[in-house]
Order: structure tokens, then sequence, then C-alpha cells
């Protein structure tokens, strides 16, 4: 365990320490209380520039084995500035260090900043999110959009998908659920990535080729403890997750939901994923 490990709260310092310092590379102001991510690996503020331009300022830490692994993963949001016609914010500038002695990276991303609220402050979707029908015509035509742009990252290293499949579901199911159409998705498109009530995406760290339906399904199964707007996503994508390409989708994006669940995440939502999925399964063996 490394120092800055040793209690959130010490972490939760550095953190705050690391957004300073890339305030002050920027020659940036800060205008708002910052806000930790998942788990405290991010920290993120508004800001402004020296020329009085509102922007967004975040900062995120890893260990420096996982970077130099999966770099992809690590650059995901400026790597989707090639995006075009889906609204998201835009990667500025960054700056990046390594932290040797704590082993770890930390990444500074000076953003645009986007307008809107999150439709949940956590992942899982727990109340209706109230949000207009233009809301949905907009999302639906921006992973149209998505799905089509040319990419070479993957939305998660090759085999961990299947991995999570056999180990939540068993040999049988991952057989039968090979995916067989791929596409390029947001890869963690929960509630508390999707803004409201002008649809806004961020998080773009995973995004990449993905099995195709995976953004429907995610945002389906995280929609699930609010039944209405879990129905009301599966009558948006309904020629989607009613295919057999979107059960392929349904059973991966269940096995992460699940997998994470083992680890003790989702508490609420791993019961109501598992009997879907179950009853998916059932009726379609």
């Amino acid at each position: 365990m490394t120092s800055i490990e040793q209690s959130d709260e010490t972490f939760m310092q550095w953190m705050r320490h690391n957004l300073r310092h890339a305030a002050g590379h920027f020659g940036l102001t800060l205008t708002s209380e910052p806000v930790f991510g998942w788990r405290l690996r991010s920290l993120s503020a508004s800001a402004r520039t020296r020329a009085n331009q509102a922007c967004w300022l975040r900062v995120c830490s890893e260990h420096s084995r996982w970077v130099r692994e999966m770099p992809e993963l690590w650059t995901g949001n400026a790597d989707a500035n090639v995006i075009d016609g889906v609204p998201k914010p835009r990667v500025l500038d960054t700056l990046e260090w390594e932290v040797r002695e704590e082993d770890r990276f930390v990444r500074a991303e000076l953003m645009t900043l986007v307008s809107g609220l999150p439709c949940s402050p956590t992942e899982v979707l727990r109340g209706p999110p109230n949000l207009p029908d233009p809301w949905w015509s907009q999302l639906r035509v921006a992973l149209a959009r998505l799905a089509n742009v040319n990419t070479s990252r993957f939305m998660a290293p090759v085999g961990q998908r299947e991995g999570r499949v056999r180990q939540v579901f068993g040999d049988r199911v991952a057989d039968a659920m090979r995916p067989q159409r791929w596409e390029t998705a947001h890869g963690d498109l929960h509630w508390a990535n999707v803004l409201g009530p002008d649809l806004v995406i961020i998080d773009w760290e995973l995004w990449g080729r993905a099995p195709a339906g995976t953004d429907a399904a995610t945002l389906y199964l995280f929609s699930l403890p609010a039944p209405e707007t879990a129905a009301q996503v599966h009558d948006v994508f309904a020629d989607v997750l009613g295919s057999r390409h979107g059960r392929i989708a349904l059973v991966g994006v269940a096995a992460r939901i699940l997998y994470r669940a083992r680890l003790g995440d989702f508490p609420d939502l791993a019961d109501a994923v598992q009997d879907h999925v179950g009853e998916l399964l059932r009726h379609h063996r």
C-alpha cells in the first residue's frame, strides 16, 4: 500500500493538490467545489481561463502498471475529439505526470464546459429523470452516429467480456452468446454519464468497439430500479434490445454488472439484473 492510499482522506487531499497544480499549469481559476468521481479516482471542477472563458478541469489518477498496460483507456476523453455529431465535451488541452514514489500517473484534462445536470447522482437510476421527448430522439440519433465512427479502440481488453460472462453465467451461455456484430459504443452509458434537459454525454474513457447494442443494453439495465423509465428505454431501443444482437449485449453488460456486484458495487441492482437476464435466457435458449 502506498502512502497516499493509507486513507481516503489522505488520498482526497492529494487529489485536490493535483487539481490545484493542473489549474496553475493551465492558468485557471477554479469556480466550483470540486466533485470526486468513482472510487475517488477523478476530481473535477468548473473553472475560468485568464481570458474569462468558462471551462471544465478534470484530473484522474491510476496505478502506473494499469496505464502502461491499457493506455487507450487512459486517453479516451481526448481520443473522443474525433467524434462528430454527438453532444459531448471536447478536450482542449492535457497534462500528464508520473508520481514515481507512489507508482501512479496523474492526467489533467482541460475541457469545454457543457450545460445540464446528470440524470442521476449515481450510475443506477432510482426514479424518473423527467426528460423531455426530444431528449430520447436525440439519444437515439447520437448512438446511431457513434456506432458508425471508425476507430481501432476497443471498449475493453480482448477476452475480458467473454471471461466475465463465463464467470457469471457459465460456459454454455458464454458459448451461445458470443458477439456476432460489433459497433462503436460509449461503453459506460449509465445515468450519471448522460445530462439533461438537453442531451449531453460525458465520460468517454471507455469508448471503442463493442458488441452491437451495448450502449442501449447498459442504459436499460441501469434503469431497472425505475420501471417506468426502463420501459421507456426499451421502447426507444426496442429493435435493438429485441434482436439477437441486443440479447447478446444484455448478457455481456449484465455479466459486467454482476461481476462488480461481487466486489460490493450495485447492491440494489444486482438482483434485478440477475432476474431479468435469467428470464431472457430461459425464453431464448
